[in-house]
């Protein structure tokens, strides 16, 4: 199926605007095209705004709200990702904005340094990766983001949980009752699916480039071993 691609693509000095019918893949495929991402890339990331400036970013571990209790980020600090995993989120935006909804981010790229520090807070493999162990967080490889729905108008939409909410109530397949919250849940994981993502059993706005195994971590290129542990695709 086909959808409108309708974002701003920053590439060198230019805005390049996309306005046709494309598909997911060949609006990936172009995307990373004009930003030149065929390469893999082990530090060079882009701003998501800067991608697609309708994504609404609140980087929950830049304020208090979270798990901590307290900022891990600095208040400044823009969302950043892998450039071709940044144009995999604006096809998703793409097609969510079609049917009135956008993605609000909560969480892209984490520092290794805020990332040991949560690990400290909350040393559960369920919802934490440990840093000393495999590949660490893909978070901190930037292929990794938390996301959830926002309305057209930037109001909130009725999800499973909150942010770091990590009860079973936060799981990827809801088993609630509520069919509003069953159906918005359904609607971000077929656009993040669609534009290539998994998801994570034990949190539902956890998604993760399906092709996360062709990049390095930020801090050091190396080989990774397996990360599948806890990812699932999408329902």
């Amino acid at each position: 199926m086909a959808f409108p691609a309708r974002c701003l693509l920053y590439h060198g000095t230019a805005l390049v605007l996309l306005n046709s019918l494309i598909a997911p893949h060949t609006a990936i495929a172009l995307v990373s095209l004009l930003l030149g991402t065929f390469a893999v890339s082990a530090g060079n990331l882009v701003d998501i705004k800067s991608i697609d400036p309708t994504i609404e970013v609140e980087l929950r571990y830049a304020t208090a709200r979270n798990v901590a209790g307290r900022p891990l980020y600095p208040p400044d600090m823009p969302a950043l990702l892998q450039p071709s995993v940044a144009a995999k989120l604006a096809v998703a935006q793409s097609q969510l904005q079609v049917r009135g909804f956008r993605l609000k981010i909560w969480d892209a790229y984490r520092p290794k340094a805020a990332h040991d520090q949560l690990w400290q807070i909350l040393p559960n493999t369920a919802f934490v990766a440990n840093p000393a162990g495999g590949t660490g967080s893909l978070h901190t490889w930037g292929v990794a983001v938390d996301a959830t729905l926002v309305y057209e108008n930037g109001h909130a939409v009725e999800m499973p949980t909150d942010f770091d909410e990590f009860t079973p109530a936060a799981m990827l397949r809801y088993t609630g009752t509520n069919g509003s919250v069953r159906g918005h849940l359904r609607t971000l994981q077929s656009a993040m699916a669609r534009a290539g993502f998994y998801g994570l059993r034990t949190e539902w706005w956890h998604f993760i480039a399906k092709d996360w195994q062709k990049y390095r971590p930020i801090d050091a290129v190396k080989t990774a071993p397996s990360a599948m542990n806890g990812q699932d695709s999408l329902p």
